[in-house]
């Protein structure tokens, strides 16, 4: 486990240039923030998590599963993971901000995340060809 990143992963690297390609400038993981939020726009109040499918059990996504191997570990952690997104969430709208999370199943279709992430930061989606991304 101490091989799994959390930060720069590849999803996050897609968000991260699609953003990029849109004009907007970010912070990456703030600290004081509750949870360290993986993409920052503080001009706009917006948050972008980008989350992995397994570690923070997507429902209805193929990758989202209990592991069949000890599953008196896998179960309280995931749902631990589950109840502190839901509690960092929570606390940041609390202080005004505005989130939107990226599953990693979603990042991969670069199109359908880079129009959701111009509604969300309300400006028009840049065609994914542009970026290096098909």
């Amino acid at each position: 486990m101490s091989r799994i990143r959390s930060r720069d992963t590849s999803p996050e690297m897609i968000v991260r240039r699609l953003v990029h390609a849109m004009g907007y400038r970010y912070r990456l993981h703030v600290a004081n923030l509750p949870g360290k939020p993986d993409i920052v726009l503080p001009r706009l109040k917006r948050i972008i998590e980008v989350r992995g499918c397994f570690w923070h059990h997507h429902s209805g996504c193929i990758d989202s599963h209990f592991p069949k191997s000890r599953p008196e570990y896998w179960g309280p952690k995931l749902e631990r993971n589950q109840r502190r997104d839901e509690e960092n969430g929570r606390k940041l709208r609390e202080l005004g901000w505005r989130v939107c999370v990226v599953w990693e199943c979603e990042a991969t279709a670069a199109g359908k995340v880079s129009k959701r992430l111009a509604r969300f930061l309300g400006k028009r989606g840049v065609p994914s060809r542009k970026i290096g991304l098909r």
